[in-house]
């Protein structure tokens, strides 16, 4: 059966001010998204009975590896640089659409700019570990509104199912174009962070071959 993303009821409503979102979010155990004045859970298109199971169990443990080696590996290649790599413990906003989230990776240059002092703004990259669960939402709604990011370079998805890699990049002409990767022996290359990773890294101690 097809999940649909459905906003949460909190306080006996469902839409907030981005004041009353995050006075929610930070006394809250698990995370959300905030979009357009509606608070979601932010395990992508859970209902709202599957929301507290799937908010609380988190992910699946492949894709907790993925995006760790991919921080890791981030780490290592921008040691010393002016670019940080963060994990799904940075929110992220996009003022030009409202949508406050939290990216598996995201990398910041520079000194990282921030709202109301813990929701950081303008990430260079942003990757997603893609799941069932969320893989529809993180290639649509979600890269649609990611696009908003004035600053944002490139926008990568991993498949934490098979060994799938898509990388969107803004070229000369300010359009994003498309590189898949289907092969541990492939390269994930990122032109804004002048580093490169293999996908036998990204997928390193996982069971995907």
């Amino acid at each position: 059966m097809a999940l649909l993303r459905e906003p949460i009821e909190a306080y006996g409503k469902k839409r907030f001010t981005v004041a009353e979102y995050l006075a929610y979010e930070r006394a809250s155990s698990v995370k959300h998204e905030y979009f357009n004045g509606e608070i979601f859970p932010l395990w992508g298109n859970a209902t709202s009975q599957q929301m507290d199971v799937r908010a609380m169990s988190g992910a699946s443990q492949t894709h907790n590896v993925i995006a760790v080696n991919l921080i890791g590996q981030l780490y290592t290649l921008l040691k010393g640089k002016s670019c940080r790599p963060y994990g799904s413990d940075m929110r992220v906003y996009i003022p030009e659409n409202s949508l406050f989230t939290y990216p598996d990776v995201s990398v910041f240059c520079g000194d990282v700019k921030t709202w109301e002092g813990d929701s950081a703004i303008g990430p260079v990259v942003i990757i997603e570990v893609l799941s069932k669960s969320t893989q529809a939402y993180d290639r649509g709604e979600k890269f649609k509104l990611y696009r908003a990011i004035p600053g944002l370079r490139e926008y990568v998805m991993v498949d934490s199912e098979a060994c799938g890699v898509e990388a969107f990049r803004v070229n000369a002409a300010g359009h994003w174009e498309l590189e898949e990767l289907r092969s541990l022996a492939d390269t994930l290359s990122l032109p804004s962070l002048h580093v490169s990773i293999s996908l036998q890294e990204i997928y390193y101690a996982t069971s995907i071959s």
